[in-house]
């Protein structure tokens, strides 16, 4: 233990002292999230802010129809452009020069004393500005056909509760906190997965492939200790580094929500109790035996590179690997199950939602301790034996 203990220290201590996996271990997962966050959060109120506070400019097209419509347009603030040719809006449209276009049916007013549907067209562009123009458009018609149909019951001497055959009361049974854990509880372990796969990647590579590229390795090998402590203490390193860039990244996480004052209170309560000590110890218990088997892993291919460079090569693909089976479990109906609890990393990504939402089942969370245990251990076996090649070891030397 003593001897494993010196080597951890003497390894640790080295790849503290480098500054590039300082950064992806303790300064990029910490700010990460409070950047990402706070920016996004302003720049999409700001844009949302601006699209609600401009004036549009809206194309009606009555033919002598309608002619409340174009009062109640009026009254909200819009610019209207009347007299516009049908056939050329869509090309006002896709050159700016109109932000939406309102076109009533040449029969509207007929249909409509006919007691018959009348037809209004909203021509649009959803890409603009978050549909803006086609949510207020939409509501000023609303709002006109709310009027007409009123006028169409007072002339028939008829009740509003004529039309209104069935009232719909909803009762959503999802807490706030499982409605916001099953909203980014896909893209949390997408990034703490990543962050413990980062960590890991730096001192893999440093102290196997770099060790052998300043000679060092050599050095280690002569010293009266088994091979096993010495991939033991390397290894110790290497998940340490990894946990420890999720767990920082949770910090991050952490300050990036107390820091978000646009958000409503119970919304800011529902994140903050997602952060709670319990989901905290669960997500980083579900990450330890994953960045076992990343360790063990990427140990194994730096060991087998000649130098730093061709281990990064060798590595630095791996990351599209490890964010793909991530990427699945963000895609809607995808769910933690008998089957997709022994897939790795998709299993940790589903599962951290589940804990995330307060809704992980006991039996389907012992699977995936399972599976992620079973998995690791098998990957330390096999780096173990790696190691012990010498063929590996003083491969191209």
């Amino acid at each position: 233990m003593k001897t494993f203990l010196t080597i951890f220290k003497k390894e640790f201590t080295d790849t503290i002292r480098d500054r590039r996996t300082l950064f992806v271990m303790v300064i990029f997962p910490l700010l990460l999230f409070p950047i990402l966050i706070t920016v996004v959060t302003k720049i999409q109120s700001s844009q949302m802010r601006k699209a609600e506070e401009k004036v549009l400019r809206v194309g009606l097209i009555t033919r002598g129809n309608a002619a409340g419509i174009r009062d109640m347009i009026s009254r909200s603030g819009l610019r209207l452009v009347e007299n516009i040719p049908q056939d050329s809006a869509e090309a006002l449209l896709r050159r700016d020069s109109l932000d939406a276009i309102i076109a009533v049916a040449a029969d509207f007013d007929r249909e409509v004393a006919a007691l018959k549907p009348g037809t209004v067209q909203v021509f649009f562009k959803t890409s603009d500005d978050y549909a803006i123009a086609k949510r207020r458009l939409t509501e000023i018609v609303k709002a006109y056909e709310k009027k007409l149909l009123a006028d169409r019951l007072a002339r028939l001497n008829l009740d509003q509760n004529f039309v209104d055959a069935i009232w719909i009361e909803e009762h959503d049974i999802a807490s706030m906190k499982e409605m916001v854990g099953k909203t980014v509880g896909g893209f949390i372990p997408y990034l703490f997965v990543i962050f413990c796969f980062m960590g890991s990647m730096y001192p893999a590579i440093d102290l196997a492939a770099g060790e052998k590229e300043r000679g060092t390795i050599e050095t280690l090998l002569t010293a009266p200790v088994s091979r096993f402590q010495i991939l033991l203490g390397k290894f110790g390193v290497v998940v340490l580094t990894g946990l420890l860039s999720a767990a920082i990244s949770i910090v991050g996480l952490y300050l990036a929500v107390r820091t978000l004052s646009e958000l409503p209170p119970d919304m800011m309560e529902a994140l903050l109790g997602i952060l709670d000590a319990k989901s905290i110890i669960l997500v980083l218990s579900l990450l330890l035996p994953l960045t076992v088997f990343f360790a063990a892993f990427l140990l194994s291919l730096s060991f087998y590179a000649k130098s730093y460079k061709e281990a990064q090569s060798l590595i630095s693909p791996l990351t599209i690997v490890v964010i793909l089976p991530v990427a699945i479990g963000m895609i809607p109906g995808f769910e933690l199950n008998s089957m997709t609890a022994l897939i790795p990393v998709l299993n940790v990504s589903l599962a951290t939602k589940e804990i995330i939402a307060g809704t992980i089942q006991p039996g389907l969370l012992a699977e995936v301790y399972l599976s992620l245990i079973t998995l690791a251990a098998v990957s330390l076996y096999a780096c173990t034996k790696w190691f012990e090649r010498e063929e590996t070891i003083f491969r191209g030397a």
